[in-house]
């Protein structure tokens, strides 16, 4: 970590003497090749997505000095395609859409490929959908050029949503001709994304693994958190134990309980109670530098996933000691849908749902005992036999009906009430996708 900021250091120090007047024998930014500047560029996107954070700033500069040089250069500059191909890496890494656009309108001389040029426009407008398959072409065609990392990625972010496992194949391409650089970080992402919505998870692992080892400290990272916990908790049933211990081992301990704790909250919520408790208990674990503040939260999504287990009364203990206070709002809404299902659960059932009628099964014994005693008689019915029959059939309609409406009237009552508690729980936790 030390040997990178050293060499952004340097190579900021460098950059800068570049552009300040007075410096002897210095290019300035009018003079200096596009191609020169690109490298800057890109060596301090590497360095953002390394860990150096002071060179964000830097990044911002580069991208608004380059649009500068890029709309001021000569036309004879782009003779050079090497100049061509900092112009279309410049569009493709943050850079002004319209200075493309700019220099597209300028060449007379036929330097930039028309066909790239094109896709690009398309792609920086949003209707990259609309060239999906010529940009992949493209890129595919360009593979082996400086552009072509580039190229490979920005296909494979359109080709996502059309076939995403051709822009998985696309997307190693892209990190694997570009190691160690943006492209690579950017690449073993949205891979991750891609096989955490399809379901795709020993290469999806195997994304993690990659990332977990070269971009821990890329601003990114946290993005990256949420996919990794996506992928376990959407897919749990093909996550090993061992795969999730082994992918974080490459982690910090204050690093491993973050991603811990997000499982534990997020499988809580998809009612996924082992990878709850499992995610929990890991972040207990860990040591937290003295402090229990952490160790609360992850009792708490323990908790929160014990209440669907027989271990309810223990899972409201965790509940009720972390206080309502000490939670954000999300974690409050959490909190109280869970207070809510609990009290659900151990609330004694009220006696009238559970009223049974006794009487139609006498009925129906005395009814079946006069069928039987009609059925021998010759020639059907005698008045006193039809006397008992009507009056157990009046008695029958009577009190059964009279029973099952009051049963009915009971359980439409709980149904009614448990619908409304349901909705609330709903209205608390809207804000959850999962």
């Amino acid at each position: 970590m030390a040997r990178t900021q050293h060499r952004h250091s340097l190579a900021l120090a460098l950059t800068l003497g570049m552009f300040m007047p007075g410096v002897a024998r210095a290019e300035g930014p009018g003079s200096l090749p596009p191609y020169k500047m690109l490298r800057s560029l890109e060596f301090i996107q590497d360095s953002v997505v390394a860990g150096d954070s002071s060179a964000g700033e830097m990044q911002r500069f580069m991208l608004s000095t380059i649009d500068e040089r890029l709309r001021t250069a000569d036309k004879s500059v782009f003779d050079d395609s090497r100049n061509v191909d900092a112009a279309l890496i410049y569009a493709m890494s943050g850079g002004n859409p319209a200075t493309l656009e700019y220099l597209m309108s300028r060449d007379v001389n036929g330097n930039f490929d028309n066909r790239v040029a094109d896709v690009l426009r398309k792609y920086l407008n949003g209707k990259g959908l609309l060239v999906v398959n010529t940009l992949a072409d493209i890129a595919r065609e360009y593979r082996d050029k400086k552009i072509g990392p580039y190229l490979l990625l920005v296909a494979a972010n359109v080709m996502s949503a059309k076939n995403p496992k051709a822009a998985l194949q696309l997307y190693d391409w892209a990190r694997l001709s570009s190691p160690g650089t943006i492209v690579e970080e950017s690449a073993l992402r949205r891979s991750l994304a891609l096989c955490a919505d399809i379901g795709m998870v020993p290469q999806g692992l195997n994304y993690a693994e990659r990332y977990t080892r070269r971009f821990l400290h890329s601003p990114y990272a946290s993005q990256f958190a949420d996919l990794f916990v996506q992928l376990v908790v959407d897919h749990d049933a093909d996550v090993k134990q061992q795969d999730i211990v082994d992918i974080l081992s490459f982690m910090d301990p204050p690093r491993q309980r973050e991603i811990y704790l997000r499982m534990a909250r997020r499988a809580a919520i998809a009612g996924k109670a082992d990878l709850a408790a499992l995610a929990s208990g890991r972040a207990q674990a860990i040591s937290n530098d003295g402090g229990d503040a952490f160790g609360a939260l992850a009792s708490f999504y323990g908790g929160v996933a014990g209440i669907s287990t027989p271990e309810l009364g223990a899972a409201v203990r965790n509940i009720d000691q972390m206080p309502a206070g000490e939670l954000n709002q999300r974690d409050r809404a959490l909190r109280d849908a869970a207070k809510v299902v609990a009290d659900e659960i151990l609330r004694e059932p009220d006696p009238a749902s559970l009223t049974q009628v006794s009487q139609p099964n006498l009925l129906n014994q005395e009814s079946t005992e006069h069928d039987a005693a009609v059925t021998n008689q010759p020639g059907g019915q005698s008045p006193a036999t039809a006397g008992v029959e009507e009056g157990a059939t009046a008695k029958a309609a009577h009190t059964p009906e009279g029973g099952r409406q009051e049963a009915d009237s009971s359980f439409n009552a709980f149904v009614t009430t448990s619908r409304s508690k349901l909705d609330a729980i709903d209205g608390l936790l809207k804000q959850e996708s999962h």
